[in-house]
């Protein structure tokens, strides 16, 4: 019998002792309890366990982010901007809906303003991008040699311009070279890439903040992506009169990103439980676990959300709603940008790829031609069983989301009385409820999954190792790769 069958045996065994716990919380199963009575009886186990030569964890962090301008109006000093970079040609991307919009207007018309500053316009950006859709964002890019890059639309639009922008440098790579292993080879960024301002029109996706970039792999059903600090904007122009015009569907999807963004961030595994340690500095990656600088920005992100985002479903032309949700999607980004996401995040790309294939749901307010399920609620699909289930990890900072939820404090006896065990439970409650209030799907079922669907997502969360690796419970777990835990959580989010 090998070690991986002899503990999975155990596991076996372990849960079906704890699997009549019951949770006094209504609607929530015993998710957090099996975990926790589980993860004990691991401890217990390992104690006895054959020696093994320990693998060196981490022991710094780094700190990377876009410089940022926030304020209303500031698109119209990209011209001057890109003038004072000592631009020779600018590649603009956007796509055909933002091209037709106020925010695009205004950078064109600050572009056009500076003698001697050429450019053109990539207009073809997919509302969450595809393989293939990159592919031809980058032939066009190679195709003009751009010395700069500027993004005006949402996060598709900035991560397509990253990626053109990366591989103008990296003229003879194929995209896959850099995309994250083990579904491409994760090869590291050493050259300089060309400096790119990003110019977001939604408050969600912070990718003006980060070096990330994500698309879809169709051939796979899945999601991933390239995360690496070289592909961050120099400049993110976070003007907050480019909301505007964003339907309350688009607000409400792009804030639940900001959401989990924080709440992932603040909840991953401590950077110093990551492994390997990296060899050498350029292979420390951006996600990197949570650490004290990006705390501070997760948790002002969780808060602000909590509170501006259910202004923004009732009435999409509150100013200061909006204002503050674009400063919270940047924040979350310096959060997550510098610490990463988990589960939330990595089952969404099979939730959001395998649609097109399987229900070919398509969420309202969305205009496209194809079916969508909008990542912001992908992520969303998951949230209350996933903090049940890492609640047992972290039962302080958990505590913590939780009285943000419940609009309270820490020291609040309503928050104080709840036992560690129970915590999950009251913290499922209490997302499904904010979940609720802003019409989010209730559940997998709700955009057309069902039980016999749950395999299929699984297999396509288990390649995301870039974020499970950061997940409390499977990443900080020497051997874990989370398919048991994946599977309870994904049929525990089935409805809600």
């Amino acid at each position: 019998m090998t070690v991986a069958t002899t503990r999975n045996s155990i596991l076996r065994l372990i849960n079906l002792t704890a699997q009549h716990s019951a949770c006094p919380c209504h609607r929530c199963s015993s998710l957090s309890h099996t975990h926790a009575h589980g993860a004990a009886a691991l401890n217990q186990l390992r104690q006895f366990a054959t020696p093994v030569h320990a693998v060196q964890k981490e022991y710094a962090f780094e700190v990377a982010a876009s410089n940022l301008r926030f304020g209303e109006g500031v698109t119209r000093e990209v011209g001057m901007d890109l003038k004072n970079m000592k631009a020779r040609k600018v590649g603009v991307f956007t796509d055909p809906i933002v091209g037709k919009l106020k925010p695009m207007a205004v950078a064109l018309e600050s572009l056009q303003s500076q003698e001697d500053l050429p450019f053109e316009i990539y207009d073809q950006v997919v509302a969450e991008p595809t393989e293939e859709s990159w592919r031809n964002a980058i032939d066009w890019a190679r195709l003009h040699d751009f010395s700069h890059f500027l993004a005006i639309g949402g996060g598709s639009v900035i991560d397509t311009a990253k990626t053109a922008n990366l591989f103008t440098v990296y003229k003879d790579n194929d995209l896959m070279d850099f995309v994250n292993a083990p579904v491409g080879k994760g090869l590291p960024i050493s050259q300089s890439l060309r400096p790119l301002i990003a110019v977001p029109t939604t408050a969600g996706t912070g990718s003006e903040t980060t070096g990330a970039a994500i698309f879809d792999v169709t051939s796979r059903s899945f999601k991933t992506g390239i995360a690496n600090r070289a592909l961050k904007p120099v400049l993110g122009v976070v003007d907050t009169a480019n909301t505007e015009s964003c339907p309350a569907e688009l607000h409400i999807s792009a804030g639940l990103d900001v959401l989990f963004h924080s709440l992932e961030s603040y909840t991953a595994i401590p950077y110093t439980e990551r492994t390997p340690r990296p060899a050498n500095p350029i292979l420390r990656p951006a996600y990197q676990g949570s650490n004290p600088v990006a705390d501070i920005f997760s948790m002002w992100a969780l808060r602000t959300t909590v509170k501006y985002l259910p202004r923004i479903a009732k009435d999409s032309t509150d100013h200061e709603a909006r204002s503050q949700m674009l400063l919270a999607a940047s924040f979350a980004g310096i959060g997550f940008g510098n610490a990463g996401v988990h589960l939330c995040h990595g089952m969404s790309y099979p939730i959001s790829g395998l649609n097109k294939k399987g229900p070919k749901y398509k969420h309202p307010g969305y205009q496209v031609d194809h079916p969508i399920i909008p990542h912001g609620v992908s992520v969303a699909l998951t949230g209350p069983a996933v903090f049940q289930f890492t609640a047992p990890s972290s039962p302080d900072r958990h505590r913590e989301a939780l009285a943000i939820f419940n609009n309270t404090t820490v020291t609040d006896p309503s928050v104080t009385s709840i036992p560690d065990s129970e915590l999950g439970c009251y913290l499922y409650e209490s997302i499904a409820r904010f979940l609720d209030g802003l019409g989010v799907p209730r559940g997998l079922k709700a955009v057309g999954y069902t039980k016999d669907d749950i395999p299929a997502l699984v297999e396509g969360t288990i390649p995301q190792r870039r974020v499970l690796d950061l997940a409390p419970n499977i990443g900080n777990v020497v051997g874990e790769d989370g398919r048991e835990h994946l599977t309870r959580i994904m049929e525990a989010s089935l409805e809600y």
